[in-house]
């Protein structure tokens, strides 16, 4: 019911109780009941329907206030973290790419700085993973219990197609209560580095990205329909992007595989026991 809708209500009902009363009382009820009964029974009426009726309609509109504060403040804290998020985008984000490319052009004029700088930049990129997941989570509401973390899922794989052009669908088995809080931060995190990848090196069509539980355990696997892989040359690669998938599955105790199925690849990552 709307707000408007209620007022009216809480306005005009009590008119009409009064009014509906006097006149049931002087067609039907004149003969039974004398004028100082009448006269009686009517604030006893208006006070019975006040405490039924009305007494409802104004728990509904305190809690259409309150709805209304709460959308309010929902959406000033989401526009702050918008503006944090283009912040943070414009100026860290940006700023950690056009030094990543530097390093790139010193590490290549110096064979004797390659480890000193391989590990600069292993640095830099892992600061840029977590500016990348710090802009992505500003993006959307924090979660709550309304909107449950699988949520965040759904919308990395919404993301990934709307800006790669990849096809991407998503079969998410994986109950959030399953994981501890920092085994769903761990875990976006390699999800989306599994994705980029996809984008970045598969040259693929379509992805699927699956969460699904075991019986003392769970795994999830992005796959895709890409070029595929020779051999071991994924689990040796020197990307940072794979080496940090390493650090964080062997971190948290998580298996972590890479796999060639048909002409794709899938990555496989997840808990056991």
């Amino acid at each position: 019911m709307l707000y408007k809708n209620i007022k009216s209500l809480i306005l005009i009902i009590p008119t009409l109780t009064i009014g509906l009363w006097e006149y049931v009382r002087h067609t039907f009820l004149l003969p039974y009941i004398s004028m100082e009964l009448g006269n009686w029974l009517a604030p006893l009426l208006v006070f019975v329907v006040t405490i039924t009726l009305l007494r409802k309609l104004f728990w509904m509109l305190e809690a259409l206030q309150e709805m209304l504060q709460q959308e309010r403040s929902d959406k000033a804290a989401l526009m702050e973290r918008e503006k944090i998020s283009r912040e943070l985008h414009d100026g860290i984000a940006q700023s950690l790419f056009l030094l990543s490319v530097k390093v790139d052009q010193m590490e290549q004029g110096s064979e004797k700085r390659k480890e000193p700088l391989n590990n600069f930049r292993k640095t830099v990129h892992q600061v840029n993973e977590y500016v990348r997941h710090a802009i992505a989570s500003l993006r959307y509401p924090p979660v709550t219990k309304s909107k449950p973390w699988g949520e965040s899922i759904h919308n990395l794989v919404l993301d990934f197609k709307k800006d790669t052009g990849i096809a991407a669908e998503l079969n998410w088995q994986l109950r959030e209560e399953r994981l501890s809080l920092k085994e769903k931060v761990e875990l976006y995190a390699t999800l989306r580095e599994a994705l980029i990848n996809v984008y970045k090196h598969a040259n693929a069509r379509h992805a699927w990205v699956i969460g699904e539980e075991e019986a003392y355990g769970w795994r999830c696997k992005v796959t895709d329909d890409g070029t595929g892989f020779q051999e071991d040359s994924m689990m040796n690669a020197k990307g940072f992007g794979i080496t940090i998938m390493k650090e964080r599955a062997q971190e948290m105790g998580w298996f972590l595989a890479f796999n060639q199925e048909g002409s794709g690849t899938t990555v496989e990552v997840g808990r056991r026991g």
